[in-house]
């Protein structure tokens, strides 16, 4: 079959989205559903409009927004940061792993309400949500990456006397970056998650507060616009890990790198 090309996929991507708002206009009133159940899509965007002065759309968006932001990148460090130690020193990964696991396999919305009862109604306990999501598949996919260098361009590098550092500089991280944008990209889909939850067990600002306040006014078109805000920021943060991939590996062939 032959591929099409951009402009082709992205008239696709046009019609699909055309059909969908077409669906979402008129489907609810075709099919009998209630306003107050499925608002077609011009009540929506009627009270997105009505939100931005009358409930300061703006600030909730800048608020979850920069929470996102920051738990994203606090929680890639530290991936980045564990997943190389454990990766360097199978010993310390043996020591280590269980207590990470069980970190993991914790539901993070348990800790939630914890955060927000040590730190109170602030941006922290959203952030520290954000950073314990976001950590783990980055440091899986870093501590991956390390483990799998081919043992051959390490022993050339001690052939020509190069220290550690050079190894880790010139062969391990280099061979890991691939990997840790892998790991990125869903990092920053998971950030928006971590940061909602924080916002919806404990927040009094931010899109995860107006779902909450939307739903207790029973406002079903206030819960849409929250959701799309979210929904914007998490394809913002996705496309900026794309467009920093893109740059940061620009020798690797695209297919190979398979960068949507």
């Amino acid at each position: 079959m032959k591929a099409l090309n951009k402009a082709q996929l992205t008239a696709g991507s046009l019609v699909l989205l055309l059909i969908f708002a077409a669906l979402w206009q008129w489907g609810p009133s075709a099919f009998g559903v209630p306003e107050f159940v499925l608002p077609k899509l011009s009540s929506t965007l009627v009270e997105g409009v009505r939100m931005f002065g009358a409930e300061n759309l703006w600030t909730h968006i800048g608020v979850t927004a920069l929470e996102v932001v920051a738990g994203f990148v606090i929680g890639s460090a530290l991936g980045v940061l564990i997943g190389v130690v454990l990766g360097l020193s199978p010993s310390t990964e043996a020591m280590l792993s269980p207590y990470i696991l069980a970190l993991q396999i914790a539901p993070k919305v348990a800790f939630a309400p914890l955060f927000v009862m040590w730190m109170g109604y602030t941006v922290y306990p959203k952030i520290l949500v954000a950073v314990l999501i976001v950590f783990f598949p980055v440091m899986i996919n870093v501590l991956g990456a390390v483990r799998s260098v081919d043992p051959d361009m390490v022993n050339l590098v001690r052939a020509l006397c190069g220290r550690r550092w050079q190894i880790f500089r010139f062969v391990e991280f280099p061979s890991a970056m691939q990997a840790l944008f892998a790991g990125l990209r869903i990092a920053s889909t998971l950030a928006v998650i971590g940061v909602t939850v924080g916002e919806l067990v404990g927040g009094d600002r931010g899109l995860g507060y107006l779902l909450v306040y939307g739903e207790g006014q029973g406002n079903t078109a206030m819960v849409f616009v929250a959701i799309a805000g979210l929904t914007v920021i998490g394809i913002a943060a996705y496309a900026a890990v794309v467009w920093l991939e893109r740059r940061a590996l620009h020798y690797v062939p695209r297919a190979a790198m398979n960068i949507a």
